[in-house]
């Protein structure tokens, strides 16, 4: 028997230091926010209607889709209103756990990796292979809900299998053959340009003019592929460097100019805004826990 479902919480921060696995079912609309994570992410959506958002990419997602999340790619499921309720199950990893688990043979976070050739977020799998998929999370969401003898190694063999099988489902491209995926060639020129020139004056005007659109039709073909504005895919991609600046040990003053922010008022209420810490509040934590 699966784990029950468990009640659904708009937290998107790990607690525990290796990972978290959750069985979620809503009957109403609980969409989160264009987001990022400083871990992994891997998705399944059992039942519902889903199209899922990694940075420039739109997936339709099918009940049995396995959708894998990177840190720091900025993310968002959109789920249809309608009767039929939304379930899925969320698996969260720590980096520095699947890090550790990997070994020189076996890199357990290549099936994330957004440099590999043919590398898509959305892993649809064969009948028989995405059944046993959603067995194994099934099984690791019930061993990490136990508090028995021998539960956590158990739980942690269970996560290696399922991290080393979704990694070989993944590196057969055969299987993405029918990934559901739409792109837009102007949308996805206009994200490379931000995610190049983050650091430099960039506005909506400026974008428009140098892609020969208008800055209403952007506004409108922006938001139907990325989930956000414009403005607000800048903000976030300027905070998510800062903050991997700040925890490479870069100080607050100087992250702030490396990351675009015209002063350094702009980028504390920003980044206290949006991680409810200040700049030199997160990068302690991070040292504190490093």
């Amino acid at each position: 028997m699966p784990a029950p479902f468990q009640p659904y919480t708009r937290r998107q921060t790990m607690i525990a230091s290796d990972f978290e696995v959750y069985r979620y079912r809503s009957t109403y609309m609980n969409e989160v926010a264009l987001h990022h994570h400083d871990f992994y992410e891997v998705y399944l959506l059992l039942r519902g209607q889903v199209s899922y958002i990694v940075e420039n990419h739109l997936y339709k997602m099918r009940p049995g889709d396995l959708m894998l999340v990177s840190p720091l790619e900025l993310h968002q499921a959109r789920i249809a209103t309608d009767s039929e309720p939304y379930e899925r199950i969320v698996l969260w990893v720590a980096r520095s756990y699947l890090e550790r688990h990997s070994s020189p043979r076996t890199s357990l976070t290549r099936c994330f990796d957004t440099s590999i050739p043919g590398h898509t977020n959305l892993l649809r799998l064969p009948g028989a292979a995405s059944a046993e998929m959603r067995r194994r999370l099934e099984r690791l969401g019930e061993l990490h809900a136990r508090n028995g003898y021998g539960d956590d190694l158990l739980a942690a063999g269970c996560l290696v299998e399922l991290l080393v099988e979704l990694n070989k489902a993944a590196a057969d491209r055969r299987t993405q053959k029918n990934a559901d995926c739409s792109t837009d060639q102007v949308v996805d020129a206009v994200v490379a340009y931000i995610n190049e020139h983050y650091s430099e004056p960039l506005t909506l005007d400026l974008l428009a003019e140098k892609f020969f659109i208008s800055k209403y039709h952007l506004l409108r073909k922006f938001d139907s592929q990325v989930g956000t504005t414009v403005h607000r895919y800048i903000l976030q991609k300027r905070l998510l460097i800062a903050k991997q600046l700040l925890a490479g040990g870069v100080a607050p003053s100087e992250a702030c100019g490396y990351c675009g922010f015209g002063d350094y008022a702009n980028f504390y209420r920003a980044f206290r805004s949006e991680y409810g810490a200040t700049p030199r509040q997160y990068a302690q934590s991070v040292r504190e826990n490093g």
